[in-house]
């Protein structure tokens, strides 16, 4: 299964070393079974969004050790791919960026060339791979773009797709400068959100049951500020971290968060049997 990093601290810009490569459960160690792709996306100073990506794995990929010790922001998106559609290439890893956000996918969606039917000529140039993600993606971008606000073009995309297209998993993360909306939908895979403050230098975290056994010093690079994090699975064993409720929809602004529940059950729901070999795999 794809996993899914998001981090804001609304402002301050700070390192997300700790959780990309640091953590008992970093994003680095999680590509050691997601072999097929490794991408991370930030804001530069001048507020666009930058990202950069390979068809790797991310503990085989020197740029994304060095940019995750190397790169400041207030708002970070990564993820690493097990591919289910698209080949292992760079224009199929995530994020995506459209329009000046940044996109990262998580789950299984069917009927793409209906799906594609809905898109402008526009909406489909801005597109690179071929990827369910980066499509989803388009239509979420071609909604916002048509209801000028980042909120309601998500919820209106997503509430279509679930209508009308085999869902099996539906998990975003999506950021704005400074903004990340998080969504799990509707409960196939787990998404978590963490509001820790982070410390300069924090006590050691004992791993607990199911990692290797041990400790882990907390980087000098966890800045001490505030910030949202979120991610497929708890990346330490910090109390904290809170999983998603099914359909919950997590708008943070700066640091202000609020869970929107905006969505129905998908219409035409995709079970582990209807799935290929290879979507299978991706999804277990």
């Amino acid at each position: 299964m794809c996993r899914l990093f998001g981090m804001t601290t609304g402002g301050p810009r700070v390192h997300a070393t700790f959780w990309l490569v640091d953590a008992p459960e970093s994003l680095e160690f999680q590509s050691r079974r997601m072999p097929d792709g490794t991408g991370l996306g930030w804001f530069s100073l001048g507020e666009e969004p930058v990202r950069d990506r390979a068809p790797v794995a991310a503990f085989q990929d020197a740029d994304f050790n060095a940019e995750a010790r190397r790169v400041v922001s207030h708002t970070f998106v990564s993820h690493v791919r097990y591919a289910s559609t698209g080949a292992p290439e760079v224009h199929n890893s995530h994020p995506f960026v459209m329009e000046d956000r940044l996109f990262a996918h998580n789950g299984v969606v069917r009927g793409l060339g209906v799906l594609g039917s809905w898109l402008t000529d526009v909406d489909r140039a801005l597109m690179q791979g071929q990827t369910d993600s980066e499509l989803v993606f388009a239509y979420v971008t071609a909604e916002i773009r048509r209801h000028g606000d980042t909120s309601a073009g998500l919820i209106a995309a997503v509430r279509r797709i679930a209508a009308e297209l085999p869902v099996f998993a539906l998990n975003i993360v999506l950021a704005e400068s400074r903004r990340l909306w998080a969504l799990r939908y509707p409960d196939t895979h787990d998404l978590w959100v963490l509001r820790p403050r982070l410390e300069m230098h924090g006590p050691a975290r004992h791993l607990g049951a199911g990692h290797e056994p041990g400790n882990v010093e907390v980087s000098a690079h966890r800045d001490a500020c505030p910030a949202f994090v979120l991610a497929s699975e708890r990346m330490d064993d910090d109390p904290g971290w809170r999983l998603l409720d099914p359909g919950e929809l997590l708008v943070v602004d700066g640091l202000e968060a609020s869970s929107l529940f905006p969505f129905d059950a998908p219409a035409h729901p995709l079970t582990p049997a209807d799935l290929s070999a290879a979507e299978s795999v991706s999804q277990a």
